[in-house]
């Protein structure tokens, strides 16, 4: 994807453990609970979350595309989780979807494809990706882009 290019999808960076309580509660976070990040994104984004470990601070190499969905219409808004740590949150309705390893797909996405530091983007938190690469990572992990947008 040449410079950042708008196409309303999105990989967002997050522990596996992060993300399955995002999922139950119909919602995403990132950046350590940043609203600017979130501010980026649209409502009827697509967003797709990559998981570098399964644990936060956690060394267990996961490295998995772990939730796939859609951005709902509203604004980051701030949830309080306790212990004074308010983050921002925007509202997903995620989609039927399994795990699917990032290894099988670093020569094929374009993102990846002949990089060697391939994890570096990703530490931004937020990314644009392409729609090409979208619909693959959808594809590994069994959906089928296109429908799960019309439904």
């Amino acid at each position: 994807m040449s410079g950042g290019t708008y196409t309303g999808a999105w990989i967002a960076v997050a522990s596996a453990e992060h993300v399955r309580r995002g999922r139950a509660g119909g919602f995403m976070q990132v950046c350590h609970g940043k609203a600017a990040p979130l501010r980026r994104i649209q409502a009827d984004d697509r967003v797709v979350y990559y998981s570098p470990t399964d644990r936060f601070g956690a060394a267990d190499g996961l490295k998995s595309f772990t939730a796939i969905g859609t951005i709902l219409p509203g604004e980051p808004y701030r949830f309080d989780m306790g212990g004074g740590f308010v983050p921002f949150r925007r509202d997903v309705s995620w989609w039927p979807a399994e795990e699917a390893p990032i290894q099988p797909l670093l020569d094929r996405l374009e993102l990846t494809a002949g990089v060697r530091n391939w994890g570096y983007p990703f530490r931004f938190g937020l990314l644009p990706v392409s729609l090409r690469d979208f619909d693959l990572i959808a594809e590994a992990m069994g959906v089928a882009a296109q429908k799960a947008m019309a439904a």
